[in-house]
């Protein structure tokens, strides 16, 4: 195909790189406006798609694309993924030696990298290269961290300000997956991108269930709750070290097994769980929240709070660890009234304590909540969502409603009154018609809306101001004294006849229990877990499973398991068809296909024959011998060049009077001969590629193999 546009090429990087025909929500406008050259800030929840929105670009530009990252483990990882994808990558940390470090900095200034990943600790590092010369753009993953508002403050962050004006000329995409408005706007003025164009992608994870219950008898209920879920991958998260030793030892007395992950560990021992777990070693996890920032795990299928997340951002970022592949997936929070007194005392004496108080106020509201939870985080971050979810444990098991507009109405006309800049306590005085020293000095007793709500008592103006705050009609505004704000959904309520449904407070013990796992699905676990093991998708995962281990990567960078699934749906057994499915790039196919298409047809049985190759192969021999170019014949055929390559060696095998020392030189065979015996013989051209330390591509180690099998052969 003529690639005429950067808008072409894009499209074509998009499905050769990272194997998808479209983007998701908001990928394709971040894209083309980093490849505008024009600074963007980008909310988007995890799992999300946040990455392709700098790795795509970064194929386009010339220089190398510098990505912040605030951990080696997650460095690590996106840099994994995108050589699995043929992406030339790297990342500069303090884990590398000084030679290590040398060497990097030089494939940048030689062009031979696309993407460098480096915490904000190791740029002093990099000053030589930190100009326009070698940068084309820069990304800043996690950037909430730069902020005190947010939920995960570093102090590391704070030095990014002097990037902007260093690389004055160059795009900037800050990117996190939780920021509320006072997060976004210091993001924006810390980093100098008051141009910055801001982008907010839906935080609707719709295939996450959520659920939150009572905390009692923990335990039990989430030994059953894993039970019912076998061979399921999942991270329980708790406050304390103490509890992720006890809490996994007790997993294990109950044949189940899970290992514990917090820093308190040596370093040595968390890599190994982490690596563990990132490879399917071990299928649960029980950390304190730090775990999984640096994960890019698309198969965990759950998540559970041991104890209350002190914060709805941290909540969401850390629920999002599941389902990334966009499979279905459970998220269930255990709450107490203990949890809260904890996080209140971790709270107590930090710089920003009144900040952390007013959030974990959020949380526990969150956690006490009688309306659809989904409501509530998606309104938290400013989005309203039209109908309630029906996949939340309230919407599940609803509360009974009233019409509770009147009261709806008299809320937000007191926040109007008093001009927005009250917090809750101070809204209810004066709808209670309080006769404090507070309104009385400010003056409140004159307002229209001074008393009328006396017949309501505090607390239950509390529950419904809450509720108004969780459907998105007002909202908190953590960075001007916790004062309640309209939002633009407040004029629906009050000029346009928009009905509000409330709901009265009850205690928690008068809520009807949580409709309960069938006991069936449980009983059954064991026949189905054997069914399982027979299906086309578990020999799939067994075969990814043995890739993974032999090409040493985590299993979900060969294929995400939603990959997997489409495949198992799909059974492609021609190339053309293997490359239509969702996940599966031009090399993933050069690489994997074959193996795959082989388990498919195995699977399938022998009766069903695989069509034939030989008209493709055919077409490309056809135009090699008219003297095209690979590239013309790529062209041509609408084909990557790495798959004309493939049909080159292929034609070659089958005895087609093809030259391939004019793709490859005599010294590049002799040097594959050699690393053949020396690596005894690897099945998979990685092991190669690494042995050259990435000097000779993959498909002149193909060639050189094609030559190596017919000398021998003879």
């Amino acid at each position: 195909m003529q690639v005429n546009t950067i808008k072409d090429q894009v499209f074509l990087n998009l499905k050769n790189y990272f194997g998808y025909d479209s983007f998701r929500a908001n990928q394709q406008d971040i894209v083309e406006t980093v490849l505008q050259k024009r600074d963007c800030l980008v909310i988007m929840p995890t799992g999300g798609g946040k990455s392709i929105c700098f790795q795509l670009p970064a194929l386009s530009f010339k220089g190398v694309t510098l990505v912040i990252s605030p951990l080696i483990a997650l460095m690590k990882d996106q840099v994994d993924g995108l050589n699995a994808n043929g992406i030339a990558a790297a990342y500069f940390n303090s884990s590398q030696s000084s030679e290590q470090q040398l060497a990097i900095i030089e494939r940048v200034v030689q062009a031979e990298i696309k993407l460098l990943y480096v915490a904000p600790e190791s740029l002093a590092s990099l000053q030589n290269i930190l100009s326009e010369t070698y940068i084309s753009c820069v990304a800043i993953d996690e950037a909430h961290c730069i902020s005190s508002w947010g939920h995960d403050f570093r102090p590391s962050y704070q030095q990014l300000g002097f990037l902007k004006k260093t690389l004055p000329n160059i795009p900037f995409i800050a990117l996190t997956a939780t920021a509320d408005k006072a997060t976004r706007e210091d993001i924006i003025k810390q980093l100098h991108l008051e141009d910055a164009k801001i982008f907010i992608a839906s935080f609707d994870r719709k295939n996450i269930a959520l659920e939150v219950r009572p905390a009692n008898n923990r335990m039990a209920q989430i030994i059953k709750f894993i039970n019912a879920r076998p061979n399921q991958s999942g991270i329980i998260y708790c406050l304390s070290r103490k509890t992720t030793e006890q809490l996994s030892k007790k997993l294990k007395a109950s044949k189940i097994p899970a290992e514990a992950y917090h820093a308190g560990l040596s370093f040595e021992k968390r890599s190994k769980v982490q690596e563990a777990f990132v490879h399917d070693k071990i299928q649960i996890v029980c950390a304190t929240i730090a775990f999984g920032m640096g994960i890019d795990k698309s198969n965990v299928r759950w998540v559970v709070h041991y104890n209350m997340p002190k914060n709805i951002e941290g909540y969401y970022q850390e629920i999002g660890r599941a389902g990334r592949d966009g499979l279905k997936s459970h998220a269930l929070l255990f709450h107490s009234y203990a949890d809260v007194i904890q996080l209140q005392n971790f709270a107590s004496g930090a710089a920003n304590e009144a900040v952390q108080i007013s959030k974990l106020d959020r949380m526990k509201q969150f956690t006490e909540a009688t309306s659809c939870r989904r409501k509530i985080l998606l309104s938290y971050f400013g989005e309203l969502l039209g109908s309630n979810c029906g996949n939340c444990d309230v919407c599940k098991n609803p509360p009974q409603f009233f019409d509770g507009t009147i009261i709806a109405q008299k809320i937000l006309s007191a926040i109007y009154r008093l001009k927005q800049q009250e917090a809750m306590g101070m809204i209810i005085d004066v709808l209670r018609g309080a006769q404090n020293a507070t309104t009385i000095s400010k003056g409140y007793q004159d307002l229209s809306t001074f008393g009328i709500g006396k017949d309501i008592s505090w607390k239950h103006w509390q529950h419904f101001i809450i509720q108004l705050i969780n459907q998105g009609f007002c909202e908190i505004a953590f960075h001007k004294n916790n004062a309640l704000q309209l939002t633009k959904f407040s004029s629906y309520v009050l000029f346009k006849g928009a009905k509000v449904a409330l709901t009265k407070p009850v205690e928690i013990s008068e809520i009807k229990p949580l409709v309960k796992e069938k006991k069936s699905r449980v009983k059954s676990s064991e026949t189905n877990t054997k069914s399982a093991a027979n299906s086309l998708f578990e020999r799939l995962k067994q075969l990814r499973y043995r890739i993974a281990l032999e090409e040493g990567i985590p299993a979900y960078l060969v294929f995400s398991d939603a990959t997997l699934k489409e495949i198992e749906r799909e059974r492609p057994l021609s190339e053309n068809d293997f490359l239509s499915i969702s996940g599966v790039g031009q090399r993933k196919l050069e690489v994997y296909g074959e193996e795959f298409m082989a388990e498919i047809m195995n699977f399938m049985g022998s009766k069903i024959k695989k069509p034939k190759k030989e008209d493709t192969y055919t077409v490309t021999y056809n135009l090699y011998k008219t003297g095209l170019s690979i590239e013309e014949i790529a062209v041509q055929r609408k084909l990557n060049t790495t798959t004309i390559y493939s049909h080159i060696a292929k034609l070659y095998s089958t005895g087609k009077q093809i030259n391939l020392y004019d793709f490859v030189s005599p010294s590049d065979v002799e040097a594959v001969k050699k690393a053949r015996t020396v690596l005894n013989a690897p099945k998979t051209l990685k092991a190669y590629f690494e042995y050259f330390n990435e000097s000779i591509d993959y498909f002149k180690i193909r060639l050189a193999l094609s030559i190596i099998e017919k000398e021998t052969s003879k």
